[in-house]
């Protein structure tokens, strides 16, 4: 019999219930807890070792000379006020503290800022500057006392970028202006000393205000989760993202104090754009939206800033000012409504202007023609990273204010001339250098100065045309038992058969010859034939060595083409060959930097100027005559119809084949510039070197008023009388006669009577006494 069990008697299945998933539970979230640990353990990591470490790569930051002011300088009042322009001085009723100027007729009342220079820090002090004239007239301090020289902070004319082409001025808390530090909490983070790197109630009052608005108009992140963004992370815009930046800021708040967060966070944060350079912190918004240093803003103006963050370019004020100025006046009125400023400072901030500088202003400007001189002579002692990451500073020899008529006499020249077929495609080059010292005070690459392309000041390799035929007349000057300013050259027809079977004719330019002329009528009429004949006389080779001697270093074949500039130079090698001939034929290496200090201000290295003497005084001397001449008679002429009569000059006109380089190059005491006109793909110009180049320069010597050229008279030198007509020596009291240098010994002899026979063409005695009379 089969037996049942009944259903009492059977066993139930054991429950499955919820303590299995429990388990699993639990397991899992002990291994989310380890991961969570260990991924806190490394953000931990990141955040310490970047932010207790070198937290920004800082550019090497570019200055001009520092203008030193000192009684009897030659400094206008107008050149002056445009440099303290550039430098962010405010115009005020009376000076009242660091970066103030007040303006009273000849007087310049200013509060200076104060600078670290490589001899040491320079503190702010107020100072009084009278003028008179062009010049600095008296120089003293507020109270009265003298004050014997004045040294300006040098403004900063550029930067050498990372491949990120970040930018910025690191700051310090107690740099920061008034207003500041509460306008940037108020508005960004209210709970900013009370959280731990993240505001529930922040999250809570932006979800609240996004819900009631039905789109995203803001955000719950706090100031550390904004640097950690900013400082760590992307700006991708997920859940994980946003997850690691919370813990990374709690992480911060955990090790680093709310003063060194809020310090970091204003050197951080992204304040706009410039160009392809990206402008990060407060100290480097300052400068470019205001010219000014941080330290000196005002309320109107570090509201601007603030409410910048928001939004640099929907809120630019320089693209979108009205949408500037209403986001500007709203945190002004966020200030009022948390205490932060009065209702009148409010008020009265609100009727401010943005006040922002104007895009191509000289405090808003990139020199890239002299920034790219720097970065190379940078290189051959720094590596490219030091330029790009250790903050250095570099000081250099650039004048602001001879760049700026620089460019303006490019620019207004070829306005003047734009009738001139083919004149728009003609570029330009120029640099402008210290004759006494070889220092490059400015330099453009282009004719847009402002392009940063290709440098035409150190890249553009051009025949130079007669710039060259001082360098032939200095070979001969130095035989002075043979070659006076006074010896007798023919400029009839010449041809030479090369060793190749070719023949060599040079002409003038006017197509004619001048038959017998003086040494000195070669030069000044820039005479190709006369030329040709002393270059030849001397030796093509030893006019190649005293090339070598002006500075050339750059080998040329000793072909008779050479004598009238068939070798290619740049407008930087040339203004080197003629830095020596301004210079009393003492060679200087030109250079561009002064010194360089450390991102602390710590001495790094000096760049002393170097000077070789290459050539007598005394020929140098005698050159120098002959190119004062090219300016009063010759080819350089022109520029006493512009500029005054006793203002002695010396220069050289140059003009290549087929006019298709216009050069000058000229001095006066302090100043000398070279000139360039061509088109890069070597087409022919409109201009020779007098018609184009030259008036480029004597718009710029009308701007630079420099001091008139005045080399001491050497020894060896003597001054002796001549008869115009012949060359021979005369009496002083004849009828006509002048004064000629000669080297000692070279001199003619003293004429027992007035007059003689000339053995010169008339032409050649028409341009002597022409001279004479001008």
């Amino acid at each position: 019999m089969t037996r049942t069990r009944s259903p009492r008697s059977r066993k139930k299945p054991p429950s499955r219930g919820l303590r299995p998933w429990l388990g699993w539970a639990l397991k899992l979230s002990l291994v989310g807890l380890v991961v969570l640990a260990g991924f806190a353990v490394y953000l931990d990591a990141v955040v310490q070792e970047k932010f207790s470490g070198k937290r920004w790569t800082i550019p090497a930051k570019v200055y001009a000379r520092p203008l030193e002011l000192f009684t009897g300088q030659k400094l206008s009042k107008d050149d002056f006020l445009t440099e303290l322009d550039a430098l962010g001085y405010r115009r005020e009723p009376v000076s009242n503290g660091p970066g103030a100027a007040a303006v009273s007729g000849n007087t310049v009342d200013l509060n200076t800022r104060g600078f670290q220079f490589y001899e040491g820090l320079e503190k702010p002090q107020p100072v009084r500057v009278r003028f008179s004239g062009d010049y600095v007239a008296e120089l003293s301090s507020l109270n009265g006392s003298k004050l014997p020289v004045v040294r300006l902070e040098p403004l900063m004319i550029g930067g050498i970028y990372p491949k990120n082409l970040e930018d910025r001025i690191l700051i310090k808390l107690d740099q920061v202006p008034p207003y500041l530090l509460e306008t940037l909490v108020a508005v960004e983070d209210r709970d900013f000393y009370s959280h731990w790197g993240v505001s529930p109630k922040s999250i809570a009052r932006a979800i609240w205000v996004n819900t009631s608005g039905g789109k995203m108009t803001q955000g719950g992140s706090t100031l550390t989760q904004q640097l950690v963004k900013n400082f760590y992370l992307t700006n991708e815009r997920s859940l994980t993202r946003k997850l690691t930046e919370a813990m990374m800021a709690m992480l911060l708040e955990l090790h680093y104090s709310k003063q060194e967060i809020l310090e970091a966070y204003l050197n951080e944060v992204f304040v706009g754009q410039d160009g392809q350079r990206a402008v990060h912190g407060f100290g480097l918004a300052s400068q470019f939206f205001f010219g000014q240093p941080l330290s000196e803003l005002k309320l109107h103006q570090v509201a601007l800033l603030v409410g910048m963050v928001k939004g640099p370019s929907y809120y630019n004020p320089r693209r979108n000012p009205e949408r500037a100025l209403e986001r500007r006046n709203l945190v002004l009125d966020v200030l009022e409504q948390q205490g932060v400023a009065t209702a009148e400072q409010v008020a009265a901030a609100k009727k401010m202007p943005l006040g922002v500088t104007t895009r191509g202003k000289l405090a808003d400007s990139s020199f890239p023609g002299f920034i790219d001189l720097v970065k190379r002579q940078l290189r051959e002692d720094y590596r490219d990273e030091d330029l790009t990451e250790e903050g250095l500073r570099i000081f250099t020899s650039f004048d602001p204010i001879l760049q700026m008529k620089a460019e303006a006499s490019v620019n207004d020249t070829f306005k003047r001339l734009a009738g001139r077929k083919g004149s728009d495609e003609v570029e330009a080059a120029m640099v402008v250098t210290n004759p006494e010292t070889g220092e490059v005070q400015a330099m453009i690459g282009s004719r847009q100065a402002s392009f940063a392309g290709f440098n035409r000041a150190l890249d553009a390799v051009r025949p130079i045309g007669s710039l060259v035929k001082p360098a032939v007349y200095l070979t001969a000057l130095e035989k002075p038992s043979k070659y006076t300013l006074t010896s007798w050259l023919s400029d009839d027809p010449l041809s030479v058969k090369g060793a190749d079977g070719q023949v060599w004719t040079p002409q003038n330019f006017d197509r004619r010859s001048h038959g017998t002329v003086f040494l000195y009528q070669g030069l000044a009429h820039s005479y190709n034939i006369s030329t040709s004949r002393l270059g030849l006389e001397v030796g093509v080779p030893n006019v190649l060595k005293t090339l070598a001697r002006l500075g050339i270093t750059r080998e040329f074949p000793a072909f008779p083409s050479m004598l009238l500039g068939a070798g290619a130079m740049t407008p930087m090698e040339v203004a080197t060959m003629y830095q020596t001939l301004a210079n009393g034929g003492f060679n200087t290496p030109m250079r561009g930097i002064r010194s360089v200090l450390t991102a602390e201000g710590e001495p790094l290295k000096r760049y002393p100027f170097q000077i070789q003497q290459r050539f007598d005084a005394g020929s140098i001397y005698l050159i120098q005559n002959a190119m004062q001449r090219v300016m009063r008679e010759g080819t350089g002429s022109s520029v006493y119809k512009v500029l005054p009569s006793n203002l002695t000059l010396a220069g050289k006109t140059g003009t290549s084949n087929d006019s298709r380089d216009s050069w000058f190059a000229g001095f006066g005491q302090d100043v000398l510039a070279v000139v360039w006109l061509g088109r890069d793909d070597n087409g022919k110009t409109p201009f020779t070197g007098a018609t184009g180049a030259l008036q480029v320069w004597t718009s710029f010597m009308r701007k630079a008023d420099p001091l008139p050229l005045s080399m001491p008279q050497p020894d060896n030198i003597v001054q002796a009388w001549i008869d115009p007509h012949t060359g021979q020596g005369s009496d002083a009291n004849c009828p006509g006669a002048v004064q000629m240098p000669y080297i000692r010994g070279s001199e003619p002899p003293p004429g027992a009577a007035c007059g003689g026979s000339a053995p010169a063409s008339a032409e050649s005695v028409m341009d002597w006494v022409k001279g004479w009379m001008n």
